[in-house]
């Protein structure tokens, strides 16, 4: 996802939090979208790691044995990958 889509949906979110009156913003709005777009942009970057980790180990296995199917390995090494790091996907 580029920058500006994660800064237009961390935007969105923010002020659509704050319209709904479910947060009222101690600071500055801009500031609080700013942290959201950081810890968007952090999550999106661990995934794209736990993703390219992923392929790589499935093309290795798949290498070794050539009936697996690649695809359904990927997924569970992904899945995996993602509970040791403790992350959600």
């Amino acid at each position: 996802m580029r920058e500006a889509q994660i800064d237009a949906l961390a935007t969105h979110l923010v002020n659509g939090l704050i319209d709904r009156g479910l947060i009222k913003p101690k600071g500055e709005v801009k500031d609080l979208v700013a942290c959201v777009v950081e810890l968007m942009s952090a999550n999106f970057e661990t995934e794209a790691q736990i993703d390219e980790e992923a392929d790589k180990m499935a093309e290795a296995e798949a290498r070794r044995d050539t009936r697996l199917d690649v695809t359904r390995l990927r997924n569970l090494i992904r899945q995996r990958l993602a509970e040791k790091r403790n992350f959600t996907l």
